[in-house]
């Protein structure tokens, strides 16, 4: 054809692209789109959250608001352990599934009922917009192996 890439890079077969929606044994049998997709948010949350909060952390002046400190903390700490799943995504699934379910606590639990009721300040939509990826997070998470791996127990091996 002309191509100056060797015949294998010059295009994507069907059989390259079908195994990134497969299940992978270098990754205990997740798909490999799930792992590009926990790292994206490990990523995306170690890049903004973490460096939004370490920076509120260290420059902060005079005495905290108890809860808005313990907010930042939060904020400051999960992120920063989610950048280990950068090299580990599996197993940093678990921070993952923490932050899934507290912003989809928040939205169900707090904003609807402020945005039914007409309350909806501008900071809490400010918030809702922030926390509307959850959804996307869904699709990341590889949830059969979260259930096998974190809610079913082991099996155990007879003895021999």
């Amino acid at each position: 054809r002309g191509s100056w890439l060797p015949r294998q890079l010059s295009s994507p077969t069907p059989t390259r692209t079908m195994t990134f929606f497969r299940p992978s044994a270098k990754y205990e049998g997740v798909w490999p789109f799930h792992i590009f997709m926990l790292r994206l948010f490990y990523f995306l949350a170690a890049a903004f959250v973490a460096t939004w909060a370490w920076d509120e952390l260290l420059t902060h002046e005079g005495p905290w608001e108890q809860y808005r400190s313990v907010m930042i903390c939060v904020w400051a700490a999960y992120p920063t352990l989610m950048a280990i799943g950068l090299i580990h995504p599996l197993r940093m699934l678990p921070i993952m599934l923490f932050t899934v379910f507290y912003k989809a606590l928040w939205l169900g639990m707090v904003a609807y009922p402020m945005y039914q009721a007409g309350m909806l300040t501008p900071s809490a939509l400010q918030m809702a917009k922030d926390f509307a990826l959850p959804p996307l997070a869904l699709i990341a998470v590889p949830w059969g192996f979260a259930f096998r791996t974190l809610v079913l127990p082991k099996r155990r091996v007879p003895a021999t």
